[in-house]
C-alpha cells in the first residue's frame, strides 16, 4: 500500500467529517466521553504508524466503544485488518462506516480491496470504480493508489473468466471427439449389419467403406484438434501491446492526444492531472495546459483496429 494511504490514518481517517461526527454527541458529561473516543483513535494511529496492527485494533475498538458513531474509528481498523489479512473483518468494518457515511473514500477503497481478496471481483471493482470518482469529485490525489487497485481487480476478474472459458473449451474438445467416435462407431455397426443382412455381399466393398469411416473419422478428429490448438495459439498471445496503453493509467486509451512534447496520453487521464496535480507533462515535466493537447488520430485508429479484432480486450 502506497505512502498515501499508510498516512491517511492521520490525515484522511481524522477528517472533518469524523470528528464532526463525534462532536454532534457532545455535551457537558459526553464531552469527557468523546474525547476519550478520540484519544484513543489516536492512540490506535502511533500502534499503527509502528506497524503493531493488533494493538492498534484493540485501541480503534475501544473507541468504538465509547463512540460507535464515527465511521472514520471503522475504516482505521478496518485497514489494520487489511494489515493482518483478515478480509472479512476489514469488510465487515468498511460496511458499517458506509452506513454512516457512504461517500467516505477509505470505506470503499478499503472495502473493495477486502473484496477483491475474497475474490468478489465485481463488488470490488464497483466500490474501487466508487472510491476514484469521489477522490476525482472532492479533487483529491492518491497518486495511483486506486487506480493501481482498480487494474489489478480487472486483472484478476479477467484471468478467473479465461481459466473459466479454457475449461469450458477443453470440455467441448472432449465433448465434439466423443461424439466423433460414436458416429464412427455407429457406421461400423452398420456396415456390419448389412453384411450380415446381405444388403452387402461384396467383402472388398465392406473393407473399403470401413477404411472410408475410419479415414473420414480420423480427418475430423485432426481438423478439430487442430481449430482448439490454433485457439490455444491465440489466447497465449493475449496481451495488449504498451504502446496502446496510457502513461498515467496504464489502461488501453480510448481518446489518445498528443503533447507538444510528442507524449501521447488518454485525454481522461492527462486532464485530470492538469486539473489535480500541475500544469506540466508527467514525463517530460515541461509546462503544459489543456488547450496544447492534440487528437492523436492515427493511434485511434490503431487502438480502434485493435480492440475490433481483439474484443477480449474491453475486459482485460
Amino acid at each position: 500500500m502506497s505512502e498515501v494511504f499508510e498516512t491517511s490514518v492521520n490525515g484522511l481517517s481524522g477528517s472533518k467529517s469524523g470528528r464532526k461526527s463525534g462532536h454532534n454527541h457532545s455535551c457537558g458529561s459526553d464531552m469527557k466521553q468523546e474525547l476519550s473516543a478520540f484519544q484513543l483513535k489516536d492512540e490506535g494511529n502511533k500502534y499503527y504508524l509502528n506497524h503493531k496492527y493488533e494493538e492498534a485494533i484493540n485501541s480503534y475498538t475501544r473507541a468504538i466503544v465509547r463512540n460507535p458513531s464515527v465511521p472514520t474509528f471503522f475504516t482505521n481498523r478496518a485497514l489494520c485488518y487489511l494489515k493482518l489479512q483478515q478480509w472479512e473483518q476489514s469488510y465487515q468494518d468498511c460496511r458499517r462506516a458506509l452506513e454512516m457515511e457512504p461517500n467516505l473514500i477509505k470505506g470503499h477503497f478499503f472495502l473493495g480491496q477486502s473484496l477483491l481478496e475474497m475474490d468478489h471481483f465485481d463488488d470490488a471493482i464497483k466500490h474501487l470504480q466508487r472510491a476514484l470518482d469521489l477522490a476525482k469529485e472532492q479533487k483529491l490525489n492518491f497518486g495511483d493508489e486506486i487506480t493501481y487497485q482498480l487494474r489489478v481487480a480487472r486483472r484478476k476478474r479477467f484471468n478467473v473468466c479465461e481459466e473459466k472459458r479454457i475449461k469450458e473449451e477443453i470440455e467441448l474438445q472432449t465433448y465434439l471427439n466423443t461424439l466423433i467416435q460414436l458416429d464412427k462407431e455407429k457406421q461400423l455397426e452398420k456396415v456390419k449389419d448389412e453384411m450380415q443382412t446381405n444388403a452387402i455381399t461384396d467383402e472388398q466393398t465392406a473393407q473399403d467403406l470401413k477404411r472410408m469411416i475410419v479415414t473420414t473419422t480420423d480427418q475430423r478428429t485432426d481438423d478439430l484438434n487442430a481449430m482448439f490448438s490454433s485457439l490455444d495459439t491465440r489466447r497465449q498471445k493475449r496481451e495488449v501491446p504498451d504502446y496502446l496503453c496510457g502513461k498515467i493509467s496504464f489502461e488501453i486509451m480510448r481518446d489518445p492526444v498528443v503533447t507538444p512534447s510528442g507524449i501521447t496520453y488518454d485525454r481522461k487521464d492527462i486532464e485530470e492531472h492538469l486539473q489535480r496535480v500541475g500544469h506540466f507533462d508527467p514525463v517530460t515535466r515541461t509546462p503544459l495546459t489543456a488547450d496544447q493537447l492534440i487528437p492523436n488520430l492515427a493511434m485511434k485508429e490503431v487502438i480502434d483496429t485493435f480492440l475490433m479484432e481483439n474484443e477480449w480486450a474491453n475486459d482485460y
